[in-house]
């Protein structure tokens, strides 16, 4: 393997673009999973009202699904402007449409106000949350990998990742906040709102803070060199299917279990400790808040091992750790003992991190340059529509149908196969250097 050092910038400098990337995708991912908690526990009766509660969850969690679903699309329609613009302009687009969507969340009547134009609406806003979303992952995670040299790629890279749980705890922290202090008919009827409306501040700051980062060296150096060729370039979309859909199909399957084992811990858990075992939401919300501080401890930890002992040897502590934990994960649940739900929980979310922390810079170093944006953003977000967006929607549907939670444990455990098994078909790619501009050239640097 040929390693080579890309150009590193200043600490202040590579502070400030991964803090940059990190606060812009803690925001995102607060509207995104703000979305996700509020169809467990309020989005179910007042946009989905039936008679049965657990079938309003199902439909709610169906349009938490629906916003998977456009992640594809937005990875591919970013990732080919991302290929040819840059990554800097697409993030701050992605970020204004997820900010924007959620905002209007928070202003949208009830099924009880406008009947049936409630969930339609509530469903549209959800479509742009993920086609955003599908955007912002890969923005984000290369403007970091392509900033840093390979000596310390996993764990900068890593750092974006961290806001994933920073926005997840941000958002169970503000809904734990106000189930704490309103009632629950208050909460109901418009508490709820607050969080949404919350978001359009965290926009503003992160969109300041998205505009002072500078464009990646490594897209500028490869995008001054195509302009000088004389040949038109291929669509990233079409050159990276044609010559790199092993490593997409690798970095999908690599998706599968840390997919949905997030949110089977994170999303599900809520309806299944407030439905099936009858405790309180606070309960719930305050079990994903002590696991995901735990969550954002840890990531960057992983991904700084993952730069010492190789990318492929953590992330298969953490898909094959997953498979196995998943079945002490629901025991420790049905103790009803809050200390062991938190036990969990956390478990849980330790070993989601050993695949979440060194992914970023995994598959940064799969794709050339010029396909990169489009490779790692179609690799990362194929895996979410059947993964992360169906996982509530199966894991509650289960739920409903056996009445049991090993069949729910047996559907990760598959998924922790699916994963170990497009980990041992890669190759190694820590110390890969990142200024290759074609797929080809990306093989041969391994």
């Amino acid at each position: 393997m040929n390693v080579t050092r890309s150009d590193s910038p200043s600490g202040t400098s590579l502070a400030r673009i991964v803090g940059s990337s990190m606060i812009g995708t803690t925001v995102e991912w607060y509207d995104f999973f703000l979305y996700g908690s509020a169809a467990a526990l309020v989005f179910n009766t007042a946009f989905f009202p039936t008679e049965d509660k657990l079938i309003g969850t199902l439909l709610a969690f169906s349009s938490f699904a629906i916003g998977f679903v456009f992640r594809p699309l937005g990875g591919l329609v970013f990732g080919h402007f991302g290929d040819r613009l840059g990554r800097k302009k697409l993030l701050v687009l992605s970020l204004l449409m997820m900010g924007g969507a959620t905002f209007a969340v928070g202003l949208l009547p009830t099924f009880g106000a406008i009947g049936i134009a409630a969930p339609i609406l509530l469903t549209l806003l959800r479509v742009v949350q993920g086609f955003a979303l599908g955007g912002e992952w890969g923005g984000a995670v290369l403007i970091v990998s392509e900033h840093t040299d390979s000596a310390r790629r996993g764990f900068w890279a890593s750092w974006p990742q961290a806001g994933v749980p920073t926005g997840n705890l941000l958002a169970t922290a503000v809904l734990a906040v106000l189930s704490a202090v309103q009632s629950e008919e208050a909460f109901m009827a418009w508490g709820w709102r607050i969080p949404f409306l919350l978001s359009g501040l965290l926009v503003l700051v992160g969109l300041w803070i998205r505009l002072s980062v500078s464009e990646s060296p490594v897209f500028l150096d490869a995008a001054d060199k195509a302009q000088q060729r004389s040949t038109p370039e291929q669509p990233p979309i079409v050159r990276v299917l044609r010559e790199q859909w092993r490593e997409v199909l690798i970095a999908s399957g690599a998706r599968f279990v840390e997919n949905v084992c997030y949110y089977v811990i994170t999303a599900f858990v809520l309806t299944y400790i407030t439905e099936q075992l009858e405790l309180s939401e606070s309960v719930a919300l305050n079990a994903v808040l002590v696991a995901s501080a735990v969550h954002f401890v840890v990531i960057p930890i992983w991904g700084a091992l993952s730069d010492r002992f190789g990318r492929r040897g953590i992330y298969l502590i953490g898909a094959v750790g997953t498979g196995f934990w998943i079945f002490v994960f629901f025991p420790l649940l049905g103790t009803g003992s809050f200390a062991l739900i938190a036990l969990g929980v956390t478990g849980g979310l330790i070993l989601h991190a050993a695949m979440y922390g060194p992914q970023a810079a995994f598959m940064s170093e799969l794709f050339g340059t010029r396909v990169r944006y489009s490779g790692a953003s179609i690799g990362y977000q194929l895996a979410s529509v059947i993964a992360g967006g169906l996982a509530p929607t199966i894991a509650t549907g289960l739920l409903a149908a056996f009445d049991s939670w090993v069949p729910i444990a047996i559907y990760v455990a598959l998924g922790a196969a699916v994963t170990s098994v497009a980990i041992l078909f890669a190759t190694e790619t820590r110390g890969s250097s990142l200024h290759t501009e074609s797929t080809a050239e990306t093989e041969i640097a391994r």
